[in-house]
């Protein structure tokens, strides 16, 4: 008698099972095509905005080659240290400086003009203003004469622009 109770508790019990199962198979299999929409989703819209993106940088700037040779950056050996006169004392400046240049030829040619290149960013550093060095605006402004000055300085004697960028690695002002 006691058998068969326990099996006809076990029968009763089956049927909940089979629903449990049935409702945790429904959740799953929803949950599974929500991630598969969303994959897809991400995959075919983040596709067609890059493509969108590298079409509007094409037709913005048709006349910029890119150059695909390495970068290399040349540190220049010391940092330029010079007085600026201000309204009120004068100010001592510090400079670190490093040029990046394409391909190791270009690295090769920077470092054997160092000297000349010294004298060019020492002579555009020194003409600058205490007032404009104190915002970001006036580094940005000192930073793209600097990079000017060495390209016309350099032209003359390589016979191209071999400098691509300067950068200030370090910039003190007391």
């Amino acid at each position: 008698m006691a058998v068969e109770d326990s099996l006809k508790l076990e029968e009763k019990a089956a049927p909940k099972d089979n629903k449990r199962l049935i409702i945790f198979a429904a959740i799953g299999g929803v949950l599974v095509l929500v991630i598969a929409a969303i994959v897809v989703y991400l995959l075919v819209f983040t596709a067609s905005d890059e493509q969108v993106a590298s079409t509007e940088t094409a037709t913005e700037q048709p006349a910029q080659v890119i150059d695909s040779r390495e970068a290399f950056y040349v540190g220049m050996p010391r940092p330029f240290l010079f007085n600026l006169p201000g309204q009120d004392r004068s100010r001592l400046v510090e400079i670190k400086v490093q040029l990046m240049v394409r391909g190791a030829e270009d690295d090769v040619l920077i470092k054997k003009h160092i000297p000349l290149i010294e004298d060019a960013l020492l002579t555009t550093f020194s003409s600058g203003d205490v007032q404009k060095l104190s915002s970001l605006a006036g580094k940005d402004e000192l930073r793209h004469l600097a990079l000017l000055n060495v390209q016309n300085t350099l032209q003359p004697v390589t016979g191209r622009k071999v400098v691509e960028r300067v950068l200030f690695t370090g910039f003190v002002m007391q």
